[in-house]
């Protein structure tokens, strides 16, 4: 078993490469590079072109590997890393193929350069792989850094009342045993909005706000009752006006996480969202972990 990152220098490359290292210190599991090169024309053509065209690929995955060296030198963290580089279709398939080919337990991704730092940026690589993924797929905010020193330090799991979101808490506390970590369960309302997740559960209007959080406590106390989660573990409600209000309400931590499940209408074993939860993802401050579902 392995972490993937998926690197390249220009999207986002060092906060991919910093969350890889933290979550393999975590997990005690060795850390793959991942980079995506161009694939080379499968006709051959009468001039030097393809070859040409094949060398430059070499040299984008040798110089991305280089630079990745470059900066993992300084690591202090005590993690078995490789680097490799492989071709595709597209940059998404590419990494499906070598999260298949690696044993991967997760994949890792930086944030797109384009958007507010401090927040998760969602590429269109990471976009594909929100709904396409097969293992649980790790995003980094924009110009994340961590020494990793102390890996992972708390997960909070995002939970609304409906069966499968019990299920992923489950998950959830599990994965936070393989880090050896506190575990945190949040319910995200927004006032005038949907509540997290759309597909079943707690749902509310904008003049009900104050009852959806007094249901989304009973349904986190359901799930102590239930034996999903332990009776000292961590329970918060949070709320705001907006989503960045809303993600802001309650306290984060230097290396904490969220994670949270793809919708139960999306294909067995695969990550898919609807629009809710792509939105908490776009407003968290910390990385995200999204599980696919069944997986």
């Amino acid at each position: 078993m392995s972490v993937v990152v998926g690197y390249l220098p220009h999207k986002g490359g060092r906060g991919s490469l910093d969350l890889g290292l933290q979550l393999a210190h975590a997990l005690d599991e060795p850390m793959v590079v991942v980079t995506v090169v161009p694939r080379q024309w499968s006709t051959p053509s009468m001039a030097r072109v393809d070859a040409e065209y094949a060398d430059y690929a070499v040299q984008v995955g040798q110089e991305a590997e280089r630079q990745a060296r470059a900066y993992l030198t300084d690591t202090t963290v005590k993690v078995d890393i490789s680097y490799r580089s492989v071709t595709g279709r597209s940059t998404a398939s590419a990494l499906v193929d070598a999260v298949g080919e690696l044993g991967a337990t997760v994949l890792v991704l930086g944030s797109s350069t384009d958007g507010q730092v401090g927040r998760v940026v969602v590429g269109s690589t990471a976009d594909k792989l929100l709904h396409a993924a097969p293992v649980p797929l790790a995003i980094s905010p924009r110009e994340f850094r961590s020494t990793a020193s102390d890996g992972v330090t708390k997960v909070t799991a995002a939970f609304s009342d409906s069966d499968s979101s019990a299920a992923v808490v489950g998950r959830v506390r599990t994965l936070t045993e393989q880090f050896g970590v506190r575990l945190r369960v949040a319910s995200f309302g927004v006032r005038g909005a949907t509540m997290y997740p759309p597909v079943s559960g707690i749902t509310a209007e904008d003049s009900v706000l104050d009852s959806w959080a007094d249901q989304a406590e009973a349904a986190q106390q359901a799930l102590v009752a239930d034996g999903v989660i332990g009776a000292d573990t961590e329970r918060v409600i949070a709320t705001g006006a907006t989503w960045s209000d809303t993600m802001a309400s309650i306290p984060w931590e230097p290396g904490e996480v969220l994670a949270l499940g793809s919708s139960s209408m999306g294909p067995l074993a695969r990550v898919f969202l609807g629009s809710r939860a792509t939105k908490l993802i776009r407003h968290a401050p910390v990385p995200v972990i999204v599980l696919p579902t069944g997986g």
